[in-house]
């Protein structure tokens, strides 16, 4: 029965190639086009050493030199850096009497696993320079005093980093698997064509069908939010306010793409089906487990549409960092386009539906 009905074989074709795809270049352990700031108060020659050696390692996209420590606190906050080294003013001068040598690396805990290996990459630059001058000078043995500081998750633990993305996560797949079998359960009931000859306009019936999905999602964040914070500790330092007026946007935008692939489908099967290969591109293309630079331009680019990606910015800075307003409708601007055309485009198809 599977393969004979056309639609159906599409949809054991297609996604699974798709997926293969999207997955074979965002499924991605390694950190590579990493924004880095460096503060070189060292004036010596082997400050300037080390900046051109993190300049000159593949790893990183951008070194950008800051003039001060506000400016390194800047990039961190702003999130334009995921690390900011710090070169200190005697440097050169107590790698050359053989002490150890003051780098300071600040890494963004919002992003720890990400941020871990960027401060392994780093430490490796500066302890290889250090072990190579060394040896060029005949010195006894001395290693450099590296200090790491993580801002917003100083112990690095990682149920802070995870379940603030599950929020968005968890409210992704409930609000898409209810509003994806909506339409299509009552397809396969009968009561779809009860509901065409109703006395209702398209837009009454899409706002009834896009209230139960909100209020459920609603429900499942502040049950998630809750147990965040009072069964696992994770701090909440920002607004529930600018997180409820933010997931509005999201639950809608979500709504719209479950309404969409509702309209599609003939039968439950294929609605699941559906939401599948929305929903695991959608949560590896998030940023949630692989960071977004890692993944090739044009992939980077498919991320912008992904409503998941602007909400789990939200989620993070609300809870880790108490990000401010402005931060979060920077975020939320994308998600109400993107609502606005999931739901539009629901709106055609299902209105072509009922003609």
């Amino acid at each position: 029965m599977v393969l004979r009905d056309p639609r159906s074989r599409i949809i054991l074709v297609a996604p699974p190639l798709a997926q293969l795809i999207i997955f074979t270049f965002a499924a991605t352990l390694e950190v590579k086009n990493v924004d880095v700031a460096i503060l070189n108060r060292d004036e010596g020659g082997s400050g300037i050493e080390v900046v051109r050696r993190i300049e000159g390692s593949p790893t990183f996209r951008t070194v950008a030199p800051v003039h001060d420590q506000a400016e390194l606190r800047r990039a961190i906050d702003e999130e334009r850096a995921i690390a900011a080294v710090e070169i200190g003013s005697d440097f050169s001068r107590d790698l050359a009497a053989g002490r150890p040598a003051k780098v300071q690396i600040l890494l963004d805990g919002r992003r720890s696993n990400a941020a871990q290996i960027v401060d392994s990459y780093i430490g490796e630059i500066v302890n290889s320079f250090v072990t190579e001058e060394n040896e060029r000078s005949h010195r006894i043995a001395n290693v450099p005093r590296i200090v790491v500081r993580n801002w917003f998750n100083a112990n690095l633990t990682f149920r802070w980093f995870t379940l603030p993305g599950l929020i968005g996560i968890i409210a992704l797949i409930i609000g898409l698997t209810v509003t994806a079998l909506s339409v299509a359960r009552e397809r396969e009931l009968g009561t779809f064509d009860q509901l065409m000859v109703a006395p209702l306009r398209t837009h009454e019936i899409l706002l009834g069908k896009m209230l139960p999905p909100l209020l459920i999602g609603f429900f499942h964040i502040t049950l998630y939010v809750a147990a965040a914070v009072l069964l696992f500790g994770v701090p909440l330092r920002g607004s529930l306010l600018s997180l409820y007026g933010s997931a509005a946007f999201f639950l809608s935008a979500v709504v719209g793409v479950g309404l969409f692939i509702s309209s599609l489908s003939m039968t439950q099967q294929q609605a699941i089906l559906g939401a599948f290969l929305f929903m695991a591109p959608a949560t590896l293309l998030s940023g949630f487990a692989t960071p977004i630079e890692n993944m090739p331009s044009w992939l980077q680019t498919l991320t912008l549409v992904n409503p998941l990606r602007h909400f789990l910015v939200v989620t993070r800075g609300v809870f880790l960092k108490g990000i401010s307003f402005e931060e979060v409708v920077t975020n939320t601007v994308p998600l109400f386009f993107i609502a606005v055309v999931t739901l539009t485009a629901a709106a055609w198809l299902f209105r072509r539906r009922m003609e």
